[in-house]
């Protein structure tokens, strides 16, 4: 008898303990691991975020958190793969405007940015930079909307993909500035610069990151951003509000996401890791060098913004007839 009860007892604090670790308990979370997904390579501005968030969230709260490049599909494979992933807390991706409001819209893919993805947090904002030539004519962007209005679709425009955040950005300022310019897509940001500095393009639009060498450089001259006020890396470069279009503004967003169903006290657990991380001066000081506005916010507030910039995409999407093809 004294056999059994020792037995059972046994067997109930094994039970309790794997209770008090498993998936759905979240008072021990987290006790092994988090994958962070980034979907794409090494290297660039999501990798940065992605890589930075991990080390600081590390430091901060002692969490071991893996950095897992998966590039591909146009970035939608990282959150392919977050959506198949068990909603536990151990799989988080970092997700942007393109792969989140874009990508779904163009293409079929085989997440739901709203029934798939769980909000965690904003991470940063940036905006898009307009760019013309270092001789060109035009030093201002009114220079360049007026010439496009007296030659509609004659002068051209490079982004660095069809559908893309940049390619939205721009047909967005068409709009609303009433002129129309034709539009050249490059796979990639980098050769749509080279052509822009080689006088093969009038004009360009790209990410901040991915120009601000340039135009510091003077390779290139920037005739506006697309933010509503103006980016702390190009102090000097007016909005696109400022020269008359208040109603216009245009930013690409970062932020964490886990699979859809991930238990409540996870999600505050993560966002409240993310918003220590986020406030930090040094923190926001390495984002700024990269024309990234850092942030954070609740969970309820990053999915209102997604919202909405699906809804602001898809009606500029179908305004321009943007098809992938």
């Amino acid at each position: 008898m004294l056999q059994r009860r020792i037995f059972t007892a046994a067997l109930l604090a094994t039970a309790s303990l794997a209770y008090a670790q498993g998936p759905g308990n979240t008072a021990a979370y987290p006790s092994k691991p988090i994958r962070v997904i980034i979907p794409s390579t090494p290297g660039g501005g999501t990798d940065f975020i992605g890589r930075n968030l991990a080390t600081h969230i590390a430091e901060a709260k002692g969490w071991v958190l893996v950095p897992d490049n998966r590039p591909g599909a146009g970035t939608a494979l990282g959150l392919s793969e977050l959506a198949r992933a068990a909603p536990t807390g151990y799989d988080i991706v970092i997700g942007q405007s393109d792969n989140v409001s874009l990508i779904p819209l163009l293409m079929k893919t085989s997440y739901d940015p709203i029934k798939d993805l769980q909000p965690i947090s904003l991470l940063a904002t940036t905006p898009m930079v307009i760019l013309v030539t270092a001789n060109s004519p035009y030093k201002t962007l009114n220079d360049l909307i007026e010439a496009a209005r007296k030659a509609p679709g004659q002068l051209n425009y490079g982004t660095s993909g069809t559908g893309g955040s940049v390619h939205i950005s721009m047909e967005m300022l068409q709009a609303a500035g009433n002129f129309k310019m034709q539009h050249v897509p490059y796979k990639g940001s980098s050769p749509a610069l080279a052509d822009l500095m080689g006088g093969h393009l009038m004009v360009a639009g790209a990410s901040i990151s991915s120009a601000t060498t340039l135009i510091q450089s003077g390779k290139v001259r920037a005739l506006a951003v697309t933010s509503a006020a103006r980016n702390a890396s190009l102090p000097e470069v007016p909005t696109v509000a400022e020269s008359g279009y208040k109603n216009y503004s245009f930013v690409t967003y970062y932020g964490v996401f886990a699979p859809a169903g991930t238990p409540a006290e996870v999600v505050k657990s993560l966002n409240a890791a993310v918003t220590q991380v986020m406030a930090r001066p040094d923190v926001r000081a390495a984002y700024a060098k990269q024309g990234l506005e850092a942030g954070s916010s609740t969970p309820q507030a990053f999915a209102k913004l997604i919202e909405q910039d699906i809804a602001k995409a898809k009606a500029t999407i179908q305004a321009a007839n943007i098809q992938v093809q």
